[in-house]
């Protein structure tokens, strides 16, 4: 659970960031899916695909070297009306790196994602580097994070995971990477129908 969703200690060491939406106040209940890590053909494409066959929006936070590499999936994910976000130039952890080069690559994949929201790799930033990167975005991290990317899960856990944490204003973590791969295949198509019969809508960040 200390990875699936946040606890409350994690989420005060990030005052400002963005872990959950506010609530719908009595309406069917809305949570935000987000892809990390692509675009990458292996992937993105399938997702794209999936979340037009059940009509759902998502944003997708782009590592700027794989944005670099495949222009044309950055520009179809926005044609297919998604969102997306800055998620660094070479996916860096905040631990270990100061702020000024850590806002340098941020800002390299700036130049392709043009986008206020970031959310930092791995979910790791320094006090500092968090301080920094307020001034400029909306720091985005999560309230449900799927594990998608585990090789310890499997794809029926990545769907109890999302059946068993996901609630109304759920920031969702999903990544259309080669890690999640296999797993995701099976399990988003699984986890969207769910999500469907619950009644949840879809909102964009």
């Amino acid at each position: 659970m200390l990875i699936e969703r946040p606890p409350f200690w994690y989420r005060l060491m990030f005052p400002g960031a963005i872990f959950r939406m506010p609530q719908s106040q009595g309406k069917p209940g809305t949570i935000y899916l987000t892809f990390d890590d692509g675009p990458i053909p292996e992937m993105t494409p399938w997702v794209l695909d999936i979340l037009d066959q059940y009509g759902v929006k998502a944003t997708f936070f782009m590592v700027g070297q794989n944005v670099e590499r495949n222009p044309e999936l950055f520009e179809e994910v926005k044609r297919r009306g998604h969102r997306v976000g800055n998620h660094t130039l070479h996916h860096i952890k905040g631990m270990g790196i100061n702020p000024v080069d850590y806002l340098k690559d941020v800002n390299k994949c700036q130049r392709y994602t043009r986008s206020e929201l970031f959310r930092p790799p791995h979910g790791y930033l320094t006090p500092s580097q968090l301080r920094e990167m307020k001034k400029y975005f909306k720091v985005v991290m999560f309230d449900l994070v799927t594990r998608d990317y585990s090789k310890h899960v499997t794809s029926e856990q990545v769907v109890e995971n999302v059946k068993k944490y996901a609630r109304d204003g759920s920031i969702i973590v999903f990544h259309d990477s080669l890690k999640s791969k296999e797993k995701l295949k099976k399990a988003l198509p699984m986890a969207l129908e769910w999500l469907k019969d619950q009644g949840y809508q879809f909102g964009l960040l």
